[in-house]
């Protein structure tokens, strides 16, 4: 017992400064663990009372017992007559407590003081560490390859380990272990063994994140991150405005020679990444999401899709789509457009293919020549249809077309909008002439691979 008495409080008292476990909490733990282990030896439905003193650790124990004239339950019931012999004060039908000699307890208490101490503080590591980390998710931790466990990878963090899972890693990606590495902590889950910290390499808030580490005007609002899109591993897209007008937001992240963003490819093993100053006019903010390739026009149709189509010169053609569509592809995410990027041939392809499509959709209106047929077509008046729903007023404004032409034109053009209505077959070869000029080259253009080939 004196052991106990030296050396307990002092260990109790460095436990809470060093881990931050109040002494009078470890003190009532032992306290429950003695009454418990007391228990053990003389019954569970004996009522134990035990204490510890705080200032010399001194054990306390006895046992709660009721005075009764007959005794039937000897571990709750005491008779008058020992009650008396014991010196105990109390009267019938009341509780007295009988010392225990805990000198027996001694060696117990040593014991359940060590257990009680070391699953308090690992408990208390492991409720701090879940703490500490889940005020961290979503932020970039630094680490090293501990170990590979199947196709996951587990991250030494330095105070916890962390899963980076095969569906967050990057494809290119080969570590060692040992390598130095750095992550982006996506939740904290608890686990029976303390936080479960899953990591990822291929969230677009990695590198977020790392950009915000390398680039102090990002702290500081200077400069601000509107959007980021990856392609993990070979291409990523961020969106930065600057709340100075006296600063560029790109060169800001750049640095000087690329002493900013360098750190920051060679982190991502190579990604490559391109940085897009971000517009509030959607035609100059997606001509620069399509970097590295240069646009000559935007031509924006936001209903019903919000599409941007695209004009780039022959050369910048397959630069603007990108390897598989990747380039296109990213720009569209990023700014939240569909763009379908178009070459100055494949403009002139179409534009030949729409008025011989015009030409024949024309060509089955009575009365109209090739002359008729190519100031219909410069006017836009490119189908009976149309034709059909306009006015005289509207076609006398055509060079060439008086009010007579323009009636006979209108009749003749109802005429064959009620034969389509009242012939089918007719009717879906007209629209066939229509939808021919349209999907051959569309897959291309958008960076989407062709139907036949997905099959």
């Amino acid at each position: 017992m004196s052991e106990t008495k030296n050396t307990l409080i002092p260990i109790l008292e460095q436990i809470e400064r060093d881990k931050g476990v109040k002494k009078e909490e470890l003190l009532k733990l032992i306290e429950a663990s003695l009454i418990s282990a007391y228990r053990k030896h003389y019954g569970r439905n004996v009522n134990v009372l035990a204490s510890i003193d705080p200032d010399t650790a001194e054990i306390k124990a006895s046992v709660v017992k009721k005075v009764v004239e007959s005794v039937k339950n000897p571990n709750e019931e005491i008779s008058l007559e020992e009650a008396q012999s014991l010196k105990l004060k109390g009267k019938l039908n009341e509780d007295v407590q009988i010392p225990v000699d805990t000198e027996d307890f001694s060696r117990i208490a040593a014991q359940i003081a060590k257990q009680i101490i070391i699953q308090k503080i690992r408990e208390v590591e492991r409720t701090s560490l879940f703490e500490e980390f889940s005020g961290k998710e979503n932020s970039l931790s630094s680490g090293s390859v501990f170990r590979f466990a199947e196709r996951n990878i587990i991250v030494d963090l330095g105070r916890a380990e962390a899963i980076l899972p095969m569906s967050e890693q990057v494809r290119r990606e080969r570590f060692n272990l040992g390598d130095r590495v750095k992550v982006l902590v996506l939740r904290v889950e608890k686990g029976n063994r303390g936080p479960m910290v899953i990591v990822s390499r291929s969230h677009p808030d990695l590198l977020r994140r790392l950009l915000e580490l390398e680039v102090p005007e990002i702290n500081e609002k200077v400069v601000e991150i509107v959007e980021v899109v990856r392609d993990p591993g070979f291409r990523s897209k961020i969106a930065v405005k600057s709340n100075n007008s006296k600063v560029d937001p790109v060169g800001t992240c750049v640095g000087v020679r690329g002493s900013r963003i360098r750190p920051i490819i060679d982190e991502l093993r190579g990604e490559r990444i391109d940085l897009i100053a971000w517009n509030s006019e959607p035609e100059k903010y997606i001509a620069a999401s399509l970097a590295p390739a240069k646009v000559l026009s935007v031509n924006l149709t936001k209903e019903p899709n919000k599409t941007a189509e695209v004009l780039v010169s022959n050369d910048m053609y397959f630069l603007a789509v990108g390897k598989n569509g990747q380039n296109v592809r990213l720009a569209s995410k990023l700014t939240g457009w569909n763009i379908d990027v178009r070459s100055e041939s494949q403009r002139k392809e179409e534009a030949a293919k729409n008025v011989e499509a015009a030409q024949k959709k024309l060509s089955l209106m009575e009365g109209v020549g090739p002359k008729i047929t190519e100031v219909l077509i410069k006017g836009g008046w490119t189908s009976p249809e149309k034709i059909a729903n306009s006015t005289i007023e509207q076609l006398t404004t055509l060079q060439g077309i008086g009010e007579k032409t323009a009636e006979k034109l209108i009749e003749s053009a109802k005429s064959v909008v009620e034969k389509k209505e009242e012939d089918p077959q007719e009717k879906k070869e007209v629209s066939s002439i229509e939808e021919s000029s349209k999907d051959e080259s569309a897959n291309e253009r958008t960076g989407e691979p062709a139907k036949e080939k997905e099959d």
